[in-house]
């Protein structure tokens, strides 16, 4: 039960749960006997979220000032001390839960495991609150959730001076729980008897039918009694879920014709039923409604576009479902939650209206009723690929732009998909890489491997798609797939800051030089001279016989990367001071980053960063850009006529 007692206000967010507040309270007070660790859990739609959201309230400092501490159960108020940190899990991976703690603590740890060491030696202990894990990751069929319990809570968790409440589904409350010491954690599940708040699912009926608070004037609404009725009977029914008495509302609110609110029958006692006799009042085949939600269950991020709704819902159902959705928001408006998207100039995009479902329990009790999960997104995919204009995704919906990997990942067709270096470029990378991390890495081919490997690169910096495009054409050559770079530069319409001409895979470089080597037949061949290790195969000893320095010389083509041979490199002649000086683009470096800028107006025309540091770098006159990571050497054409990327 709720224990709940009228000599106190309730908690005014949540309007129950004293229970379930007190153990949190006690929780953060590391009262005597409290458990180090608090596993919130429950079914979906139990009301975890709301629950964590208003203990939350009274855990920061300057919001709970304006609570009425004074009226509430003291037992259930935690004490006046800093907020905890709150790693929120919604959308992010577990590396991203992760370094959010990092930075909140201001850890200088490089790894995850420092991290952790790091968080065990700080002189106090800490306490870390971790909402939402049902619902990590930018990609669903990534199964991200499971990822962040093993790689991320359960560790902290083990950490003896980590305090740690995180918000989880209840299988994994499970497994986590299993893993530690007797006493040091306590599940809390809303289901159970113990926590369960049947009294605050009336309140809360009530309060949502009562025209004060938001409700239309209706008999049912504006009659006390009748109202506190059918509050009563709705928050029963309900059981132990303030989805369902959502639900239920909802559904009673928006078709208020013919409800007779005597009729307890018409009242859900779950999600399905909720569906399912909302359709039947309405004179609908309940089927009809969970067709039209299917494409919203089966969506990703912030949810489908209203005007790609009828096109993929006919693509799911295989029926046209056009003239059903006309005339649709009636029947499927207590399940759906719009959201208007405002316009992002620097993208181009102008606002529209994002259609999803209320809460995702809804969506899991659409795909339970799915015949084959596969099949749909399958059917989904390709409606979405054929709203692609002429296969060009520069021009393609941001939603099917940015999420159709994730369909594809659950259809089982991202390989397939993963060739094509313009949704490399135009996809936001963070779901693009989720989902291909969660493909087996036997089945990828040489481009999604590359697009790996840049991946972090792009989502680190959060590169616009120019830079994207840029570092992923130096990438492809990088790997050996120049036919990619070239599609880059061909195929996307994109002014790209400059083109790499060639990539040498070679390590230990510790300088590089530009020069040209005089030839008696014609011009000078421009040169790439790169300072390697002794040894390497092809390289010149530097210094004459018996006094080698332990260094050697490569000599390359400066435009293409061939071996010129037995070069002296006597022969080779530098840039003067002088003709460096003269040049029309100036170079300067950091460790992870190099800057190409015009001399005339100072402007940055080139700005390179890199996930391995540079060792070398130098710039020929006419603009060619020689460089070197840990991993070998490049050559990049600067382009110099309104280039620029923002660095």
């Amino acid at each position: 039960m709720t224990g709940s007692n009228e000599d106190y206000a309730p908690h005014p967010h949540i309007g129950g749960r004293v229970a379930a507040l007190r153990a949190l309270a006690a929780w953060r007070a590391a009262a005597p006997g409290a458990p180090r660790v608090v596993l919130l859990t429950g079914s979906p739609g139990s009301g975890r979220s709301r629950l964590l959201t208003g203990f939350l309230m009274l855990c920061e400092p300057e919001y709970r000032k304006q609570l009425p501490l004074d009226e509430m159960d003291p037992s259930s108020v935690p004490p006046d001390l800093p907020a905890p940190a709150v790693p929120t899990a919604e959308g992010r991976t577990a590396a991203q839960v992760l370094w959010l703690l990092a930075d909140h603590y201001d850890l200088n740890a490089t790894s995850a495991e420092g991290v952790y060491a790091e968080l065990a030696a700080l002189d106090e202990p800490v306490t870390v609150v971790v909402p939402d894990v049902d619902r990590a990751g930018p990609v669903r069929a990534a199964d991200e959730p499971a990822r962040l319990v093993r790689e991320v809570l359960a560790p902290l968790a083990a950490t003896e001076t980590v305090r740690l409440l995180a918000e989880v589904p209840r299988e994994q409350a499970a497994d986590l729980a299993r893993g530690l010491p007797p006493g040091t954690v306590q599940v809390i599940d809303l289901d159970e008897p113990e926590w369960a708040d049947p009294e605050g699912l009336v309140l809360h009926a009530q309060a949502a039918l009562n025209p004060r608070f938001g409700a239309p004037e209706l008999p049912f609404t504006v009659d006390p009694a009748v109202r506190l009725a059918l509050g009563t009977a709705i928050g029963r029914r309900a059981g132990t879920s303030p989805l369902v008495v959502q639900l239920a509302v909802n559904c009673i609110l928006m078709a208020p014709e013919g409800f007779d609110p005597a009729d307890e029958s018409v009242l859900p006692t779950s999600v399905g039923e909720a569906l399912d006799l909302h359709a039947r009042r309405l004179g609908a085949d309940p089927q009809t409604l969970r067709l039209l939600l299917a494409p919203l269950a089966l969506a990703e991020g912030d949810g489908i576009p209203v005007h790609l709704w009828a096109r993929v819902a006919t693509a799911v159902a295989g029926q046209d479902m056009s003239e059903a959705i006309a005339g649709g928001m009636l029947l499927a408006g207590p399940f759906v939650q719009p959201e208007e998207q405002d316009a992002d100039a620097a993208e181009g995009e102008h606002g529209r209206t994002l259609l999803r479902l209320l809460h995702p329990a809804v969506g899991d009790e659409i795909r339970a009723g799915l015949p084959n999960i596969r099949a749909a997104q399958t059917q989904l995919a390709m409606a979405l690929l054929e709203a692609v204009p002429d296969q060009d995704w520069g021009r393609a919906d941001p939603y099917v732009r940015d999420h159709i990997a994730g369909h594809t990942l659950e259809a089982g067709l991202l390989p397939q998909l993963l060739t094509d270096p313009g949704l490399f470029v135009h996809a936001d990378p963070v779901p693009l890489r989720a989902a291909i991390e969660a493909v087996p890495a036997g089945e990828l081919g040489p481009p999604a491997r590359t697009y790996l490997r840049t991946a972090p690169l792009l989502t680190r910096t959060q590169a616009p798609t120019t830079l994207r495009a840029a570092l992923l054409e130096t990438a492809f050559v990088e790997d050996g797939l120049p036919e990619y770079a070239e599609a880059i530069h061909q195929r996307l319409g994109l002014e790209l800051p400059w083109q790499t001409l060639w990539s040498l895979s070679v390590p230990g470089i510790s300088a590089v030089t530009v020069g040209s080597l005089p030839r008696p037949d014609g011009a000078a061949t421009p040169v790439a001279v790169l300072v390697v290790p002794a040894g390497t195969p092809g390289a010149l000893p530097v210094g004459a016989p018996g006094e080698e320095s332990g260094s050697a010389v490569l000599v390359h083509g400066l435009v293409q990367a061939d071996s010129l041979g037995d070069v002296d490199p006597e022969q080779i002649l530098r840039p003067s001071e002088e003709e460096r000086a003269a040049a029309p683009l100036g170079l300067s470096r950091g460790a992870d980053y190099l800057r190409v800028w015009d001399r005339a107006d100072q402007e940055i025309v080139a700005a390179l960063i890199s996930d391995t540091p540079f060792t070398a770098a130098d710039l020929s006159p006419d603009g060619i850009l020689l460089l070197a990571t840990e991993r070998g050497a490049k050559a990049l054409r600067i382009r110099t006529v309104d280039a620029g990327i923002a660095s």
